[in-house]
């Protein structure tokens, strides 16, 4: 599972504003996106968790603007999981300038696990194979 690809993206001029600077709502759907494509590469994208029950709602979401990105370039979104218990789980991410390796961004998005009828679940419990894979996911600096 180490050979997981960052999320690339090139800003659209639809995520500007009128001076061709990505408005900073973006950033927070850029980090869905790498977080999207993160699960899928790992083997569970979120449709193959609502299939089995399995919603993720995001609790928080922290963003630290370092740099503007403009109109036209391209990003990298460095993906991992920063802490996970069966219960919770913390994504970290990284916006990256394709050409310069300058940080844009750093965030994170805290999430929870429920069943369809909004009560918690744990997946170390209910979904063993799902928490396996999120335990031995890239970046994982928690127990097991």
């Amino acid at each position: 599972m180490n050979n997981i690809r960052p999320y690339r993206h090139k800003v659209q001029y639809y995520e500007t504003d009128q001076m061709g600077v990505v408005h900073h709502s973006n950033y927070i759907r850029w980090f869905e996106e790498a977080r999207t494509d993160f699960m899928e590469q790992m083997g569970m994208g979120y449709d193959e968790m609502e299939r089995r029950g399995i919603v993720s709602p995001v609790l928080s979401v922290e963003a630290d603007y370092r740099r503007m990105v403009y109109f036209g370039e391209s990003v990298t979104i460095e993906t991992k999981i920063r802490e996970y218990n069966g219960i919770k789980m913390t994504v970290e991410y990284e916006i990256v300038d394709d050409k310069t390796g300058m940080v844009h961004c750093r965030g994170l998005t805290k999430h929870c696990f429920l069943n369809s009828k909004g009560r918690p679940v744990s997946l170390k419990k209910d979904f063993p194979d799902f928490h396996e894979m999120f335990v031995n996911a890239p970046g994982m600096e928690q127990k097991k």
